[in-house]
């Protein structure tokens, strides 16, 4: 795998994201790192995955819009009523194009970590409850259980976290995007 320079991804994310974000951001990455290590996957991928996982975040959303328009990102119907999940295919598009990331893996982690896939790889996975456990995190109902669960059976974490997902979301009449109803089921 080729060497990235997490370095420069640290200070060039520190200026594009907000200082929360930032730190959510720091905490994806170690979590991801960690996880790594419980599962005997390449920690180096995970660090690059989880730093570069929200890299759209902070664009407004008008941007997100136009710069999917502009660069051929397909958005579905969810997507552009949902403001929240944009960042994910604009981000894996800028990891590649920005942060020239050639790495399948890294970059399927970076498209899927909100809303999931079936069959998700291991990276996927790792990303997805990482992103979910971080240390900044506080609100999720079942976060404790969850935060033990993730190094001890990845799976049912994330089935468990896809499951008070789905249930949030149904709780507030929010867009249930079909992708995070296929990874569930």
């Amino acid at each position: 795998m080729r060497k990235y320079d997490i370095g420069l991804y640290k200070k060039t994310l520190q200026k594009k994201l907000d200082s929360d974000r930032y730190e959510h951001t720091i905490g994806v990455a170690y979590t991801a790192a960690s996880l790594a290590m419980r599962y005997k996957y390449d920690i180096n991928k995970a660090l690059i995955a989880g730093l570069l996982h929200d890299n759209a975040k902070c664009i407004p959303y008008e941007k997100k819009l136009q710069m999917c328009d502009k660069y051929n990102i397909h958005l579905s119907d969810v997507e552009r009523e949902n403001p929240a999940l944009l960042h994910a295919k604009l981000g894996a598009f800028m990891a590649m194009h920005k942060y020239k990331i050639n790495d399948k893996e890294i970059i399927s982690a970076i498209l899927y970590h909100t809303t999931g896939r079936p069959d998700m790889l291991l990276l996927e996975k790792i990303i997805y409850v990482a992103d979910y456990i971080e240390p900044m995190r506080y609100k999720a109902r079942r976060l404790h259980e969850i935060r033990e669960l993730a190094f001890k059976d990845i799976d049912a974490a994330l089935l468990t976290i896809l499951e008070d997902t789905l249930e949030y979301l149904k709780s507030i009449n929010g867009n249930i995007d079909p992708l995070t109803q296929k990874t569930y089921k």
